[in-house]
């Protein structure tokens, strides 16, 4: 599994690996972040501000 991310201005809802990183740099679950993209879209900015969280 890789560790970075290729895409860090977006998160890719389609790409397994990628939503398992987000969700762990987010420090919650792919379902959480599933919620946060359907909520404010896919831009890693938008879901870290629902989330409460930084980008980093």
């Amino acid at each position: 599994m890789r560790t970075e991310l290729p895409d860090k201005a977006h998160i890719d809802m389609f790409d397994r690996a990628a939503r398992a990183l987000w969700a762990l740099r987010f420090g919650g679950t792919e379902a959480r972040l599933r919620k946060a993209v359907r909520m404010v879209g896919s831009r890693a900015t938008s879901v870290a501000a629902c989330l409460g969280q930084s980008v980093r």
